[in-house]
């Protein structure tokens, strides 16, 4: 059968969408988001929002459209050596070096530290993560159906918890919005983009968008452009359910400022809410619900990044991946969530572009006849202007001066590109490489054409 899908097969991959992308980044950023944007909340969150919702949605889309098999396969258009780099740096980011790390100190930070006193964190999240990464250890060694039943009911479960959380938070605000913090006073929208990034959801939808295309298959769907339609109702119903959460979270951080002041992450906004509104009981219920959620996260990002790295070494087998990812994880959530998202910012300057122009190009594909040079230039171009900015984010977050040799190459791109302080210097760079590139490919194309025909 090839028909269309029902309604109800839609929301089923939808839900299943938004259970993958649902992790530990989508509850703290929005709140930390919130309460540094104070009354610049609405410009800030519409630019959260584009990168934060629109950007997976169109990593998935992307995907199906390419008609790649994986996102190795997709990068591999700009080079083979290419694509084995950027697919094993993506996997690499969403998994053990920063967003799997995440998952266990969020889970700590939220449900566990509101019960441990100030002197004894360092050692409660040392047990923590030490048991939470143990069990996502075995998990991870045996992967069965258990883990997608869990991830099932707590998905649906954290959503009807979140949402009555939120219903107070509209109906009772905690306070009124304070005074934007400073890089929200002006450049609300931008700041707000850059923040989206935190998220890695764009990241990780150009490994989802292959398990959510196998999914619609196994319904049945076997044309190119059902896949394709299918692909884009499915992801739309995920990713205006991660919208509508993102807003809530916001306007809590936002409304938070006057009762809790302003916190280093996210993470203490939600735990401090659900104790304001529903005292003890609250911040147990939240604790436990969130903790599960992150741990199927944590195992799935795990079971993700042994599969990979087993296939491009196969002589490592899959429970060796397994051990190393898992105690790698485990070692570096022990850094504390400040400390990850302070280092991922530099990773995530660099390797966001690289990620957003691949979009684009999979999109123009057809445009150019997929014609390698188009890809490799664009890329090579993004590349030189991202790996600078993510050299940029290193020693700020650092606090250290830049590299001597890096403060030509920064003043001449302050003064040639456009949007480069607001960290947006490639963007016009690659759409004018794609633009003469794809016209060069065309003439050649034309002229070979007529030759052949004279």
């Amino acid at each position: 059968m090839d028909g269309k899908l029902s309604f109800s097969s839609y929301a089923a991959i939808g839900v299943m969408l938004f259970a993958l992308f649902f992790g530990a980044g989508n509850l703290i950023f929005p709140a930390q988001l919130g309460q540094n944007a104070g009354v610049n909340l609405w410009p800030a969150i519409a630019g959260f929002l584009i990168t934060g919702v629109g950007l997976p949605l169109l990593g998935i889309i992307a995907m199906s459209f390419s008609g790649s098999r994986n996102l190795e396969d997709l990068a591999s258009r700009v080079h083979p050596g290419y694509a084995i780099f950027f697919t094993s740096l993506l996997y690499l980011t969403i998994g053990p070096f920063f967003a799997a790390p995440r998952t266990g100190t969020v889970a700590y930070e939220v449900g566990i530290a509101p019960f441990i006193g100030d002197g004894a964190q360092q050692l409660g999240l040392l047990i923590f993560t030490l048991v939470f990464f143990a069990i996502t250890l075995w998990f991870s060694l045996h992967p069965a159906k258990l883990v997608d039943n869990v991830g099932k009911v707590l998905a649906p479960g954290l959503v009807i918890l979140l949402a009555i959380l939120l219903a107070m938070v509209f109906f009772q605000p905690m306070g009124s919005m304070e005074a934007p913090q400073e890089a929200y006073t002006s450049g609300a929208f931008v700041t707000g983009f850059l923040e989206g990034y935190n998220t890695m959801d764009a990241l990780a939808s150009l490994v989802f968008g292959i398990i959510v295309i196998n999914a619609i298959r196994a319904m049945g769907v076997t044309s190119t452009n059902e896949i394709l339609k299918t692909t884009a109702k499915s992801g739309s119903i995920a990713i205006l359910l991660l919208a509508a959460i993102y807003v809530g979270i916001a306007y809590m951080g936002a409304t938070s400022t006057q009762v809790f002041g302003i916190f280093d992450t996210g993470g203490p906004v939600l735990s401090g809410a659900a104790s304001y509104y529903f005292g003890t009981f609250g911040s147990i219920m939240l604790a436990i619900v969130i903790t599960l959620a992150c741990l199927t996260t944590a195992i799935g990002l795990t079971t993700a990044n042994a599969q990979y790295f087993h296939t491009l070494f196969p002589k490592i087998s899959y429970k060796s991946w397994v051990v190393v990812f898992a105690t790698v994880t485990f070692g570096i959530a022990n850094f504390g969530l400040a400390n990850i998202i302070a280092f991922s910012v530099p990773v995530l300057m660099f390797l966001y572009p690289l990620a957003i122009v691949l979009i684009m190009l999979a999109f123009l594909s057809p445009l150019f006849n997929h014609a390698r040079i188009v890809y490799a230039s664009t890329i090579t171009v993004t590349f030189l202007i991202s790996i600078i900015d993510g050299l940029k984010a290193l020693c700020d977050s650092l606090g250290m001066d830049y590299f001597s040799w890096m403060v030509p190459v920064v003043s001449f791109y302050e003064q040639v590109l456009p949007l480069y302080n607001e960290g947006l210097g490639w963007l016009a760079p690659a759409l004018v490489v794609i633009a003469v590139t794809t016209v060069i490919v065309r003439v050649q194309k034309t002229r070979s054409a007529e030759a052949h025909a004279s």
